[in-house]
């Protein structure tokens, strides 16, 4: 076998990974679930986010999201959406979304973000409103609302239809890990760790 014929085969290996890694492709314009018996407008509408911007408690910590899961129109069009809202305070915890990158846009407040890229270099940022932020795709990542007195809005625009999330102290203290394997981790001992899982029980 020529050395140009290995190389093509390598290279056509390559870029069958690097599509299995991003929505495939569809070959109509969009795709029907089979329990879907009528298409209008109304397959292609989306709106329980109305909730997000109407009723009680506009300051409270919340976060909704729009993937094909919630809106099942956006199977195959590789976009979905979220919105966050956070108090006060308020913060969303490091996590990671490994199918899809983020753009990450400000509608009001100031939001203190960071990503941390495959070699531990940490990139913060203070957002004001009307900024826009780029998280990598699978890199950890979170967003913080230092303002002791205003929430702070965002909305955040995912190149994938499936933006799941592994959030990092769920995935650590929620998936019953052993304690010993957490505190040889960690460096620390059992008891700090159950500490840890204790205080994160009703957050997870």
């Amino acid at each position: 076998m020529s050395t140009q014929v290995i190389f093509s085969v390598f290279v056509a290996i390559a870029f069958a990974g690097l599509v299995q890694a991003s929505d495939p492709d569809i070959l109509f314009d969009y795709i029907v679930p089979s329990n879907v018996t009528v298409i209008d407008g109304n397959f292609f509408t989306y709106t329980k986010f109305q909730t997000f911007f109407y009723g009680p408690n506009l300051t409270e910590t919340k976060s909704m999201l729009a993937s094909m899961a919630e809106f099942p129109a956006l199977n195959g069009q590789s976009v979905s959406l979220s919105l966050l809202r956070l108090g006060p305070g308020g913060v969303s915890a490091p996590h990671a979304r490994p199918h899809a990158t983020g753009l990450f846009f400000v509608l009001d407040g100031r939001f203190e973000v960071g990503f941390v890229d495959s070699t531990n270099k940490l990139y913060t940022q203070t957002l004001e409103t009307g900024d826009m932020f780029i998280f990598p795709k699978g890199l950890v990542h979170y967003q913080y609302n230092a303002d002791s007195k205003e929430p702070a809005v965002a909305v955040a625009a995912f190149g994938s239809a499936s933006a799941s999330t592994v959030s990092v102290p769920v995935t650590l203290f929620g998936t019953n890990i052993e304690d010993v394997v957490l505190a040889k981790s960690f460096r620390t001992d059992v008891a700090t760790i159950r500490k840890l899982k204790a205080g994160l029980g009703s957050k997870i």
